[in-house]
């Protein structure tokens, strides 16, 4: 009898590593984790969903005893070669740092989400998530509060939040949206890289060797408001912060009542008011942005609020590493910075938790947390261990975390390796839907390559099927593909095999993705997760 509701104990604790409430997660702090993950466990027991995640977390389970086997044959001898062997990895690593870029991460806030709010004033107040009950690409912030995340299964979130909206995705919408935040982010950085709808990244350093010899006139926006015009003439000087916050809350559809902007005026930036219309007290009409990195990150967010009615936050630091920390550091619509020093930037990383580091997800958190190792500190204290435990790829990523070291390269457009079309769905299982929906994926994807004059040669199906089982297929074709025709050639026969295999049964699937990559003639249709936009560790 114990010993079968222990194993039952060891089920609940490893599906709850996996689909527990992540109080690491904007939004998300602070909340009961005990109760939500009770709700969570009788939501997603006897589903296939939770037949699937406690197979995966077995075979996690099952390489965490072969790494702990591994580790107890470890010789005192071996650990000291490593030691000296990591050490001088690390002193190189140390001389060659480089602090001076100025990267910036730009992440809009619940961006989905926060763009049906602004559609849709119903749903300003009211918790939504955007996706199907299947699966849920992001939720807003009143969502949130109930513990309701992205990719986190609909029924799963409705069991949370039985009064959630969930939207359907229309991504048209939010591609228009996110090419409205792009052409400001290029203005400061035409490089910039994007690394999805939501996200970017920009190396600010030549901007603001140029700021610096400015006038006030090239820093000065106007604010668009229903009281103001764009082109109003400035009147009277008021410092009035308590009709600025509360001005900012009403034109952004996204934040908590608690949660006002910080992109208003500080140090080195100014305002200039005029006198409301139809007797309105005077509000702030104009900002002057100052010439420091902060100064330009409130800028280019104020612009983006200006624009769209959404918000963004943002991280500022030497590297992308750092930068994409700093960017969820102060959520929703904040921002922090690391400054260019070396100190400055151990101080950070001291007892950052490696879960907070993109790249380090949650199987790798469970296999370093059977080793001890929780915070980057750790992390760097274990180094030599890890040498003789991970490949050589994964001690050297873990090397350059615990010192706070970075990519400052960005990828640019050429370069890039994938973008994604996508579709979710209960389930389709008859085949000539699954070919028209793939023909219709096919034809999107290629208008959005045509567009950027891409081809490609290599061809990767993923599916998805009702039972979360993940399937993939790939085929090189001689020449290079870029028409919906020719692609969809491919793409069809790779379907086709996998609904041949299925055979007598149909073959069910539930999600559909077609990432689409394009760097040295390669091409990738992927039919995987909806929220397959995952950025890996930065390369070095």
């Amino acid at each position: 009898m114990d010993s079968a509701k222990e194993k039952n104990d060891l089920c609940k604790d490893d599906l709850l590593l996996r689909v527990g409430l992540n109080d690491n997660k904007a939004g998300m702090e602070g909340l009961d984790k005990e109760k939500i993950n009770k709700i969570i466990l009788q939501a997603t027991k006897g589903s296939r969903f939770y037949g699937n995640e406690l197979r995966k977390e077995k075979q996690v389970n099952q390489r965490i005893e072969t790494m702990m086997r591994q580790k107890a044959h470890i010789t005192s001898q071996q650990l000291r070669n490593a030691q000296s062997q990591v050490n001088r990895v690390a002193m190189e690593l140390e001389q060659s740092r480089d602090l001076s870029n100025t990267i910036v991460h730009v992440d809009m806030d619940a961006f989905y989400a926060a763009v049906e709010m602004r559609d849709n004033p119903e749903l300003k107040d009211r918790p939504i998530a955007v996706g199907s009950m299947s699966m849920l690409s992001t939720s807003n912030y009143h969502a949130r509060r109930f513990g309701v995340r992205a990719a986190m299964p609909g029924f799963i979130a409705k069991r949370l939040c039985p009064h959630l909206i969930i939207v359907p995705p229309n991504f048209d919408k939010y591609r228009a949206v996110s090419s409205e935040v792009k052409e400001i982010l290029a203005e400061y950085d035409p490089d910039f890289m994007a690394v999805s709808l939501d996200e970017a990244y920009l190396n600010i350093t030549k901007h603001l060797q140029e700021r610096q010899t400015w006038p006030e006139d090239k820093r000065k926006y106007f604010l668009k408001t229903e009281n103001f015009l764009e082109n109003e003439k400035p009147g009277a000087d008021v410092n009035n912060q308590e009709q600025w916050s509360a001005l900012q809350r009403a034109v952004s559809p996204l934040l908590f009542e608690d949660s006002p902007p910080d992109w208003q005026p500080s140090g080195n930036s100014t305002q200039v008011n005029c006198e409301g219309q139809n007797n309105s007290p005077l509000l702030p009409n104009t900002v002057v942005f100052g010439t420091s990195a902060e100064e330009v990150v409130k800028e280019i967010r104020f612009r983006i609020e200006q624009k769209t009615t959404l918000t963004a936050s943002a991280g500022i630091a030497p590297n992308t590493m750092l930068a994409k920390i700093c960017s969820d550091k102060k959520k929703p619509n904040g921002q922090h910075q690391i400054l260019p020093d070396r100190q400055a930037v151990m101080d950070f990383i001291k007892d950052l938790p490696i879960r907070k580091v993109s790249g380090i997800g949650k199987v790798t958190e469970k296999m370093l947390g059977a080793l001890g190792i929780v915070t980057c500190t750790e992390l760097y204290q274990q180094r030599a261990l890890l040498s003789l435990l991970f490949s050589e790829t994964s001690w050297h990523y873990f090397l350059h975390v615990s010192l706070g070291l970075g990519s400052t390269h960005l990828t640019r457009d050429g370069e890039r390796r994938s973008m994604s079309v996508e579709r979710t769905f209960s389930e389709i299982n008859k085949a000539e839907e699954q070919y028209r929906l793939c023909q219709e994926l096919c034809t999107e994807l290629a208008e959005d390559m045509q567009k950027e004059g891409l081809k490609g040669r290599t061809v990767t199906v993923k599916l998805k099927n009702v039972n979360f089982e993940v399937k993939t297929r790939a085929s090189t074709v001689s020449s290079v593909v870029s028409t919906a025709e020719a692609i969809f050639a491919v793409a069809r026969e790779l379907l086709r095999t996998e609904i041949d295999a299925a055979f007598p049964h149909p073959l069910r699937l539930r999600l559909m993705v077609l990432p689409r990559g394009h760097f040295q003639e390669r091409i990738l249709y992927t039919l995987e997760k909806l929220t397959s936009h995952s950025v890996q560790g930065p390369g070095f």
